[in-house]
């Protein structure tokens, strides 16, 4: 099984695109994840603002529907694929959710963000690559190496 991180960013589509490739190749299931951000912290523990709920809500809807476009258009290819949204630390979560379906492969999109960025906030891709029990590949954002 391979796990793909998705995250509707530029690089989503060669995301996909690597992941569907090693699937045929490999005769492997693909499992998209999309990582939503947690819920504000007074939403559904405190009453909060309703437009704030209802707005979250939306977002979640949309990034649901989304990822399950994706994984319909790999199953119209002929690969077997489904999505799962969960929210939570992204990193956290997708190591979660490779270690959970016991993952062979990651693939996830790197920003190629400066070092200045990795230094105080990290980065997603060096944080799964440390942390898989498998391989991971690593998909550079259009225009950069």
């Amino acid at each position: 099984m391979i796990l793909v991180g998705i995250d509707f960013s530029e690089t989503t589509d060669a995301v996909v695109a690597e992941a569907a490739t090693l699937a045929s190749a490999l005769g492997s299931e693909l499992v998209l994840v999309h990582v939503a951000a947690p819920d504000p912290d007074f939403v559904g523990y405190e009453p909060g603002p309703d437009s704030v709920r209802k707005q979250r809500a939306s977002e979640l809807r949309e990034e649901h529907g989304a990822i399950q476009e994706k994984a319909e258009m790999l199953r119209r290819r002929g690969l077997t694929a489904k999505a799962l949204l969960v929210q939570g630390p992204t990193v956290e979560k997708l190591l979660e959710e490779a270690a959970d379906h016991a993952a062979d492969r990651i693939v996830i999109g790197s920003h190629g963000h400066g070092a200045i960025h990795r230094v105080l906030l990290g980065s997603v891709s060096e944080g799964i690559v440390r942390g898989a029990r498998c391989p991971v590949v690593v998909v550079p954002s259009p225009g950069r190496d």
